[in-house]
């Protein structure tokens, strides 16, 4: 007789484990504690076997025949229902294993190797804000494109536009790194391209009227703020590093002898060796401030810990300070400036400035110059440009305006 709710549930434990029958093979093994277990009896290559198939009252009478069903499916099929249960299991397994954090992790760790660790940490932090609370525990069969878009948008609406664009590149990389290593079918972020706000990348605010930049030099030679953050913000036009990169040079890294400062790859954003060659405005600079960190590793103390690094916030307050507003001209602005400058106004070659700029720059071959590429011709070049940036100080200071960072209605512009 067919087993009803009524008599499952009235099934009372026994001292020992009891069977009520369903037919069909299925039963409910009623334990002495008082579990009750579905299990499916089976033949299977001559051999009787058992399935399991839950636990009641989770699994309950209905879906364990609808189970059963599916599996007297599968044996007339030849295939053994166990088996099959199994194999699902690890399939599942695997594929949880290989979730997107999982992924994503994986894939960034092989990114470091190129990547600077300031860089580095910067993308993990966006990956564990704006991906890891939606789809980190997802397998990547089971991450379909509108729900990627919810996750986008949840960025956009909180007004980082440009941070949800580049969380969708994040992204599109990963599961490209996904589908290389076998884990997903396809990049499906091509699926949404058009479906955020567009988004127009505006470049760092810079001065590069030559004139502006005259102005500039002065105020930052008149700077009142503290030694060390003057002679950084003298330093930096003449180098035109990033200013992570400025702020956390050390002693160690500047050779006085060849004129040069040796950057480590592991604070390069390309993650390679850079070359900056050292003007003898630069020397100089440098040699004063020796004078007052020569002691201590970083060129650039903070004024906190001298142990630690100048903050990356001490630029850009000193250009408020100055009354240079923000759109006008940040640390990052150097670069633009030298960029523009030594190609329309000086003439220099471009491979040179992008070189020099720690800019990716190919061979005809499509090779990676090395750091030591065109070595002799960028010290020339660099000197070219300090001394340019003198004459320009030179042509501010000889002019009827004299802008002193006292005085708030003297401003740039």
């Amino acid at each position: 007789m067919k087993l009803t709710d009524v008599k499952i549930k009235q099934a009372k434990p026994k001292e020992k484990d009891y069977k009520l029958s369903d037919g069909r093979g299925l039963f409910l093994l009623v334990a002495k504690t008082g579990s009750k277990y579905w299990r499916m009896k089976y033949r299977f290559a001559g051999k009787e076997k058992l399935l399991s198939i839950g636990v009641y009252p989770e699994i309950t009478l209905k879906k364990a025949r609808k189970a059963t069903d599916e599996a007297r499916e599968l044996l007339g099929e030849g295939i053994d229902p166990s088996q099959a249960k199994q194999a699902k299991v690890l399939a599942r397994v695997e594929s949880l294993q290989n979730n997107f954090e999982a992924i994503a992790r994986e894939w960034h760790k092989q990114q470091t190797i190129k990547w600077s660790d300031n860089y580095a940490d910067k993308v993990m932090r966006s990956i564990e804000r704006d991906l890891f609370p939606f789809i980190g525990t997802l397998p990547f069969d089971e991450i379909t494109p509108p729900f990627l878009l919810r996750a986008f948008r949840k960025v956009q609406n909180r007004g980082a536009l440009d941070t949800a664009h580049r969380v969708k590149q994040l992204t599109g990389q990963i599961f490209r790194y996904a589908v290389a290593t076998g884990r997903a079918d396809r990049d499906i972020t091509q699926d949404l391209n058009g479906a955020l706000a567009p988004y127009k990348r505006s470049h760092f605010p810079a001065i590069t009227e030559p004139s502006e930049v005259g102005k500039l030099l002065l105020m930052l030679d008149d700077y009142e703020g503290t030694v060390t953050v003057r002679a950084a913000l003298q330093l930096a036009p003449l180098v035109f590093v990033r200013p992570s990169e400025l702020r956390k040079a050390e002693w160690s890294e500047i050779d006085f002898e060849k004129a040069e400062w040796r950057i480590p790859a592991e604070k390069m954003k390309m993650g390679m060796d850079h070359i900056v060659p050292l003007s003898k405005q630069a020397i100089e600079i440098l040699s004063e401030q020796q004078l007052f960190s020569g002691n201590w590793q970083y060129v650039f103390p903070s004024a906190r810990s001298p142990r630690q690094p100048m903050s990356d916030n001490a630029i850009l307050a000193a250009f408020r300070n100055m009354g240079i507003p923000k759109d006008k001209m940040t640390g990052h602005g150097f670069r633009a400036m030298a960029r523009t400058i030594l190609d329309e106004v000086l003439g220099e070659r471009v491979e040179l400035i992008e070189h020099q700029l720690a800019h990716a720059v190919k061979d005809t071959l499509g090779r990676a110059y090395n750091r030591t590429t065109h070595l002799p011709q960028r010290k020339e070049m660099m000197q070219r440009w300090a001394d340019y940036l003198d004459q320009l100080r030179m042509e501010a200071s000889g002019s009827n305006i004299l802008i002193h960072p006292a005085s708030k209605q003297q401003k740039l512009g």
